[in-house]
């Protein structure tokens, strides 16, 4: 059985707890494009564990709570100090029968609704807990404020700053698409930890300047995306880019990538996955996975052998 336990652990940011190189990502339990089976859910955490994985991250937004409620059931029975738990604010679940329910197959009975208040913060922290089964959640992240910075400024980070002088939680951050306001909020907020997903990948390094002022400064850096949706993993003219079927252009850079690999015997997911790891203020990966076997695979991805030539090469 692999295991990424080889790859030691990291201390998230000056406070933070110690996480595990790589995370399970909870977007694709909460049937983001497809379907998963409640078994199928619980067979992909047991897998994660089995492969050495103890960083989950999750939000309400994913699956509507169905990927909190999962996780958590995921979970159970195990050792709470054994493991850490991050999840996001800014999206209140609100009964909406009809709903627009986005890119998760879900019923539509709940919407997500913008809330980077006080009380917005609060109530959606207390119903993440409670979705969860958990007395406690170590990481609480901002989620997707791009139209909603000046709220985030003066309700959301406020709050959160308050549960981590309580010691409610232990690290507080923001998780977005962008680098841009990430380096504003690590600019003017005292964050322990960003999660910047899509935007420091072998065909996206956008991000590069964010995660220089997080070494500077000691935040710890989480990097989710690292397969841009999909291209990185199969690229081929199905394939999708953020979310989005992929350009002809960027199906042809990520082939050439994957020429790379294939000329060091190397999986080009393995390519990717570790390309984000090496950068110096990179604490953790997180990959999405809706079976067992994904994750499974995602773990021999992050211990994969890579020689120096291939890194030389790129």
């Amino acid at each position: 059985m692999t295991t990424i336990a080889s790859l030691g652990r990291r201390k998230l940011g000056r406070r933070g707890p110690e996480v595990t190189r790589l995370g399970l990502g909870g977007a694709p339990l909460g049937n983001m494009f497809t379907t998963v089976a409640d078994e199928d859910a619980h067979a992909t955490v047991d897998a994660a564990w089995n492969a050495g994985i103890r960083y989950f991250d999750t939000a309400p937004f994913y699956g509507h709570g169905l990927a909190e409620q999962r996780l958590g059931a995921g979970l159970a029975g195990r050792q709470r100090d054994d493991y850490v738990v991050s999840t996001k604010v800014g999206r209140v679940l609100e009964p909406s029968p009809g709903a627009d329910t986005s890119i998760f197959k879900i019923e539509p009975d709940l919407a997500a609704v913008f809330d980077y208040s006080r009380d917005g913060v609060l109530r959606s922290f207390e119903a993440s807990l409670s979705r969860l089964g958990l007395d406690r959640v170590d990481v609480v992240l901002v989620h997707d404020p791009d139209s909603h910075e000046d709220d985030a400024l003066s309700g959301a980070f406020p709050a959160l700053v308050e549960l981590r002088e309580q010691g409610v939680v232990r690290a507080i951050g923001a998780g977005m698409n962008q680098s841009a306001m990430l380096q504003r909020f690590v600019e003017r907020v005292d964050l322990d930890c960003v999660l910047l997903a899509g935007r420091y990948t072998l065909l996206d390094r956008s991000g590069t300047a964010l995660l220089d002022l997080c070494a500077e400064r000691s935040v710890g850096v989480i990097i989710g995306g690292v397969f841009n949706s999909g291209v990185l993993a199969q690229p081929d003219p199905a394939a999708t880019y953020d979310y989005w079927p992929a350009p002809p252009a960027t199906v042809d850079a990520a082939q050439r990538y994957e020429q790379v690999a294939r000329g060091h015997d190397v999986p080009l997911p393995a390519l990717a996955l570790q390309f984000a790891l090496r950068h110096p203020a990179v604490t953790s990966v997180v990959v999405g996975a809706r079976t067992a076997a994904e994750i499974t695979f995602d773990a021999t991805c992050a211990t994969h052998p890579i020689p120096a030539t291939a890194w030389t090469q790129l």
